[in-house]
């Protein structure tokens, strides 16, 4: 299995000069199975560089996991070259809408609105089919056989661990560890403390045992409590889960866009003296646009 990052700042994309290292595109990551089959996780701003290496292979045949329908998660799906093209096709795969009773179509129909995108659904010359995906329900994709589940972000999201060839792989998407947001005289506050511990539950058995850990790394402890709630996670957290896993590689993404290459450096440097390596620990490694690993 292959996996390269064309995408990874979260929230917004942020280019220039002082974020060239790591990059300034927003999700978008690349699955080759040993078959070659063609997944993407996300739909950022990195898909658009992705769907470029792609022009020159026909026909294409895409398959883009979608976590959920937050714009840097969605960005790149009308500039992907591919879809321009007769005789490529491209499968969408996601969560159904929570706001209507539409499925993962509802991305599309949203943005190839003329009020927002000059290019009709209509207009394209690609098949473009879609999938919408039910939790802890498996489908194959070619060789790989993907699995969502549910995480804790403010809109329906999923994390796909995906398996092929003895190798697996997890990708929280947008993820902030279940936590009480209640105090313990509200309300909800039992119901909220039982649903975390069920999700917390579940996603250590989503991700028991994979190889790498792809993980959203937002915030650093000490600025976590002034984004509580917010739907996403700390490099703590991430590597909490990566050990627990018993994950081999754990990949911290989703950079915040206003750090710099220079002050991400320095906030994983950190957290590395904060987490000295122990036998058996993962390897932590911050994720970088153009980056491929293979194993």
């Amino acid at each position: 299995m292959k996996v390269t990052f064309w995408g990874v700042r979260g929230s917004i994309a942020s280019p220039g000069p002082s974020t060239v290292r790591y990059g300034g595109n927003t999700t978008c990551i690349e699955i080759r199975t040993d078959d070659n089959d063609l997944l993407i996780l996300d739909a950022g701003t990195g898909l658009f560089p992705l769907s470029r290496t792609l022009a020159a292979t026909h026909p294409v045949t895409s398959n883009i996991l979608i976590t959920h329908s937050h714009w840097d998660h969605i960005q790149g799906l009308p500039f992907f070259v591919p879809n321009f093209i007769e005789g490529n096709s491209l499968r969408l795969y996601g969560p159904p809408d929570p706001s209507s009773p539409k499925g993962i179509e509802h991305i599309l129909d949203v943005q190839l609105q003329h009020n927002y995108f000059p290019v009709l659904e209509s207009e394209m010359k690609s098949r473009i089919d879609y999938v919408t995906l039910q939790p802890e329900q498996s489908v194959f994709v070619g060789s790989a056989k993907v699995t969502p589940h549910l995480m804790s972000h403010p809109v329906v999201t999923y994390g796909y661990r995906i398996e092929a060839d003895g190798q697996s792989v997890f990708f929280t998407g947008d993820h902030e560890p279940p936590n009480v947001l209640f105090s313990p005289d509200h309300p909800n506050f039992d119901q909220h403390t039982e649903d975390g511990q069920r999700l917390r539950r579940n996603l250590m058995g989503a991700m028991s045992g994979i190889d790498v850990l792809i993980a959203d790394c937002s915030f650093t402890s000490e600025e976590y409590p002034a984004k509580r709630g917010w739907g996403h996670g700390t490099f703590q957290s991430s590597i909490d889960y990566a050990k627990q896993a018993g994950a081999k590689v754990l990949f911290c993404t989703h950079h915040e866009p206003t750090r710099t290459d220079d002050e991400l450096e320095a906030v994983f440097a950190q957290v590395l003296r904060d987490n000295p390596n122990q036998a058996g620990d993962p390897q932590y490694i911050l994720a970088k646009e153009g980056y491929t690993f293979e194993w």
